[in-house]
């Protein structure tokens, strides 16, 4: 909320400054308005992806214990499963799961390009559209540490692809994005 507010109070700033400054009249003021608009709705979406979030884009992944092939393998996981970044040694970073585990994984297996999201509980089914009207997805339900890529969010729905291509949607709540 404190971020929307000096969001709002640099709008007011930046569009009476330029309003003032360069279009001195009522059609500049409404030009202006639409530009800063169009920047800030550029900003907020660039700044609300979290710069700590990663999804391995390879097919299968090793996280170790430390920096390092030669740290034990802690978990095998595969394409989409997303993470938190923590900390980066050299090459490798240091990343937490869903279940707040942390490993270490190689930098060059991981991605920031995209949203992924897993399966946090036992089931999830999968669905045709976004709400419990559609019908299941012949795929469903999906399973606990299922991974996907985010495609599109639609109120409390998540639009998902797996590492197979196929689509459906899930409920949010069921699924943990960071």
């Amino acid at each position: 909320m404190e971020h929307q507010s000096h969001i709002n109070k640099q709008y007011v700033w930046m569009r009476w400054n330029l309003s003032q400054s360069y279009f001195g009249n009522k059609r500049g003021s409404v030009l202006a308005t639409i530009l800063i608009l169009k920047v800030l709705l550029f900003l907020t979406v660039v700044v609300s992806r979290d710069a700590n979030a990663l999804c391995v884009e390879v097919p299968e992944a090793n996280l170790r214990s430390g920096p390092g092939t030669g740290y034990q393998k802690t978990w095998e996981v595969f394409k989409y499963m997303p993470f938190k970044k923590i900390n980066k040694k050299g090459n490798w970073y240091k990343v937490q799961d869903v279940d707040g585990d942390r490993h270490w994984i190689y930098k060059k297996l991981v991605t920031d390009n995209f949203d992924c999201a897993v399966v946090k509980v036992n089931k999830a089914n999968i669905r045709s559209g976004p709400g419990m009207h559609f019908k299941k997805k012949d795929f469903s339900p999906s399973l606990q540490y299922d991974s996907y890529k985010v495609l599109k969010r639609i109120g409390k729905w998540v639009e998902v692809v797996d590492e197979f291509g196929n689509k459906g949607w899930i409920f949010r709540k069921l699924l943990w994005i960071y």
